[in-house]
């Protein structure tokens, strides 16, 4: 299956749920960003998300709080580097106790000394290791020679030790459809559990010019979506064929709300407007109808899997056909 079970379960559970009671908007994913601590400064991501202090990373008890006031049953632990968080194992400990699935964002380096011997795997936590290419654009994309090898090294270490380990990769302007699904083999040869591939945000912080125009997005994800069938790609077909400029979608920012040292960043992980401290304020103050629409200068060039993936599996429920395709989808590979 492309997911376990149980983690599938979770969301549709959660989905009829919120449907059932009527709620028109709801998060599915909660992106908790403990700490902008990192030791990486990759070219793609924005200066906020590496340049923080450690002193300043959030307490357990914030971190759970936001999570009970949010009620997704997945949480993204990211930041900064989830392995520098000092309090990592009870974070994990702490959300598994309360029945939700964690998706930890890594760029694998601290992996061996601060997750493989002090957090067991557990059906309930993903490693996500970050590859954004081949060796040669990896490196450079994460600044650092000799991060794609060691990835490379903890991935297989990840699965021989029994963890659920996905690759993630960020599609920019160096990265080839040909590297795309050379990772997309590799996840095969590593044994690993899938791979994301979506197009990079373009921050505003970020210098270089690296980020895909949209018609780059377009041309780049129609040969992505082409090879896309034969690997473990944990992108929906109609994600894909929305990131191939084949349909359009609403953007779906509520889905996956993003809770940072500063409070809660509305309206998106991505867009920062503004920072508020308190969920109920943030939940019924921002404008979600105005982002749905994508209007925003900000949103123009966006395919972000974080923003679309719920609209595209919405899509898809509305047909038998629909239906069948995604559920072909999930029970393959």
């Amino acid at each position: 299956m492309r997911f376990p079970i149980g983690f599938m379960m979770a969301q549709n559970r959660h989905r009829t749920r919120m449907e059932r009671s009527g709620q028109k908007r709801y998060p599915t994913v909660l992106m908790l960003e403990p700490l902008y601590t990192c030791n990486l400064a990759c070219i793609g991501c924005s200066v906020e998300r590496h340049t923080g202090k450690l002193k300043d990373r959030m307490d357990l008890e914030t971190c759970f709080k936001a999570v009970e006031d949010c009620g997704a049953p997945i949480v993204n632990i990211c930041g900064g580097e989830p392995t520098l968080y000092p309090e990592l194992k009870e974070l994990v400990e702490g959300l598994i106790e309360r029945n939700k699935y964690i998706i930890m964002c890594t760029n694998a380096i601290k992996l061996e000394e601060k997750v493989f011997d002090k957090i067991p795997p557990s059906p309930h936590l993903f490693l996500m290791i970050h590859l954004d290419g081949m060796r040669e654009t990896h490196d450079y994309v994460c600044n650092r020679k000799g991060v794609f090898d060691q990835a490379v090294a903890m991935v297989k270490k990840a699965r021989e030790l029994g963890y659920y380990t996905y690759l993630n990769t960020t599609v920019f302007k160096e990265t080839s459809v040909v590297e795309v699904e050379d990772l997309c083999k590799m996840v095969d040869e590593l044994k690993a559990n899938g791979i994301l591939i979506s197009p990079g945000y373009e921050y505003e912080s970020v210098e270089k010019d690296i980020f895909l125009t949209k018609d780059q997005i377009h041309e780049k994800f129609r040969s992505i979506r082409d090879f896309s069938s034969r690997y473990k790609v944990n992108a929906t077909p109609m994600f894909l064929e929305f990131a191939a400029g084949m349909r359009e979608l609403p953007c779906a920012p509520w889905s996956t709300v993003n809770y940072t040292p500063g409070g809660w960043k509305a309206p998106c992980y991505l867009v920062g407007e503004t920072v508020i401290k308190d969920w109920e304020t943030f939940w019924n103050t921002t404008n979600w109808e105005y982002w749905e629409s994508r209007k925003d200068p900000k949103c123009l060039n966006c395919k972000m899997h974080s923003g679309f993936e719920h609209s595209a599996v919405s899509e898809a429920m509305k047909t038998m056909k629909g239906k069948a395709q995604l559920a072909v989808w999930s029970v393959s590979k």
